[in-house]
């Protein structure tokens, strides 16, 4: 029997994920760019894997400050879409990540936030697919 005095306590992980992409926002966000795709290295082939997306963390001045580092980036657009250098690594917690037919990788993130942009890293610093692939339940 549970009592109104149980907490839930979720264990997180925070990875060093690169932006590879993002969406124009609407709604409030609206001239933002604030859905941020983020990919993983695969240290084998030299690719960046999509691992998920996420737009939340940033505060009104940093989605500002990204919108105008993501676009002096700009590689391509379609769609709402706008497809960036890999030059933005961000620290992002996640509640975990799970296996993902969506992802060629096969895994994707569970719970995305954006903690903070790691200026100290570069794309070759950031977390690989493998590092992800550690962190899927075991069955």
């Amino acid at each position: 029997m549970r009592g109104a005095g149980w907490l839930k306590i979720k264990r997180s992980v925070t990875l060093d994920l690169v932006v590879v992409a993002a969406d124009w926002g609407y709604g409030r966000r609206h001239g933002w760019l604030s859905n941020y795709h983020l990919a993983a290295r695969e240290p084998a082939s030299g690719r960046l894997e999509p691992v998920g997306k996420t737009f939340k963390g940033p505060t009104d001045a940093e989605f500002a400050a990204l919108t105008e580092r993501l676009l002096a980036l700009q590689t391509d657009a379609a769609h709402g879409t706008v497809f960036v250098r890999p030059d933005v690594i961000v620290e992002v917690k996640v509640d975990g990540v799970q296996a993902s037919s969506r992802y060629p990788c096969g895994v994707a993130l569970r719970f995305a936030r954006i903690v903070r942009v790691r200026d100290d890293k570069r794309a070759p610093d950031a977390d690989t697919v493998a590092t992800l692939r550690a962190l899927l339940p075991r069955p």
